[in-house]
């Protein structure tokens, strides 16, 4: 419980993701709707990444 309280205070979501979230991210990226996505990375992380600039 510590433990994740924790990892969810870090996240600026507040929460940790559903399967089903990581799994949407991955099905766009396999998809047609995601042609036009080139060179990046796409972030499925609550909003960890925007904490670190």
């Amino acid at each position: 419980p510590e433990a994740r309280a924790f990892v969810e205070g870090i996240h600026a979501l507040k929460r940790m993701a559903q399967p089903l979230e990581i799994a949407r991210s991955a099905l766009y990226l396999a998809s047609d709707a995601s042609s036009f996505t080139t060179g990046t990375a796409l972030f499925a992380d609550g909003g960890v990444s925007i904490n670190r600039t």
